[in-house]
């Protein structure tokens, strides 16, 4: 018999925003190997007594693979616990082939990435209604290089929300991306260091002229989420387009309007005089 390797998202760093259902199976594992340069060593302070815990900091792919074979042959519930949320911007893929060439049974916990912790920290929402719909998660050509049509000039030019990973000691590169895109130097630009990490987090706002620097002065050369979007700052906008779906003039399923809607403006046609 070999017991099941589960990749549990620790969340962005709080060991309070790991699920429900990673905490439980932390509480009953007989092993886990956590991601030491980037989950919250306290994400395993609900493990059992008894239970094997080793820090992956200083192994290779292959020797993680092999170390979560071992432990699944002893051990009923073998923990990974990585970062995040396993499916972005970590090496699932890559551990779970051999896992699977070795027949250990594979299952995977989602986690709050880094991205929706920075919003929260900064009270920032990624969309709002006519002002932008999308959210791309990206990073810019470092040791990994960017698939064709993936480079953040690219993908910024649809001006919607940018969430950049692993890139803040390229923010030289950020900004140039930006800059070909068409963003103007004022536009808002967030960065969180550590967000929810108690005691840690730091939370940098600037522009796209001045972040770097407002970076540098802030000393933030690891683990940061750099956003560029045109909805930062809406907390503080005189106006703001209002979502359809709380309009008192808005039926839906749930609700029917209680308001009557508005008439539309009329409208005229070019072979019609406009009203003086």
């Amino acid at each position: 018999m070999t017991g099941t390797v589960w990749f549990v998202g620790a969340g962005p760093g709080d060991p309070e925003l790991i699920t429900v259902k990673g905490r439980s199976l932390i509480e009953r594992a007989g092993a886990i190997l956590f991601a030491g340069s980037l989950v919250n060593a306290a994400a395993t302070r609900w493990a059992p007594p008894g239970c094997t815990i080793a820090d992956s900091k200083d192994m290779t792919l292959a020797q993680m693979a092999a170390w979560l074979i071992e432990q699944a042959r002893q051990h009923t519930t073998v923990i990974r616990l990585q970062t995040g949320d396993p499916a972005l911007y970590g090496a699932l893929i890559e551990v779970v082939q051999p896992l699977d060439a070795a027949g250990v049974p594979v299952r995977v916990v989602p986690g709050v990435s880094s991205a929706m912790a920075s919003a929260a920290a900064a009270v920032e929402s990624f969309t709002l209604p006519e002002v932008t719909q999308s959210v791309i998660f990206t990073r810019v050509e470092g040791r990994t290089p960017m698939p064709e049509g993936e480079s953040l000039a690219e993908l910024a030019r649809h001006h919607c929300t940018l969430c950049i990973f692993l890139s803040i000691t390229l923010l030289h590169k950020v900004e140039a991306g930006l800059r070909a895109a068409g963003w103007a130097e004022d536009a808002p630009m967030l960065v969180v260091h550590k967000a929810s990490w108690p005691g840690e987090e730091q939370i940098v706002r600037g522009t796209l002229a001045d972040i770097r620097q407002r970076c540098r002065d802030a000393k933030i050369v690891s683990q940061a989420m750099v956003i560029a979007s045109p909805t930062l700052g809406a907390r503080q906008w005189p106006e703001l387009v209002k979502s359809k779906l709380y309009d008192p003039t808005f039926t839906h399923r749930f609700r029917r309007a209680s308001e009557a809607a508005p008439a539309p403006a009329p409208e005229f046609l070019p072979t019609q005089p406009a009203p003086l």
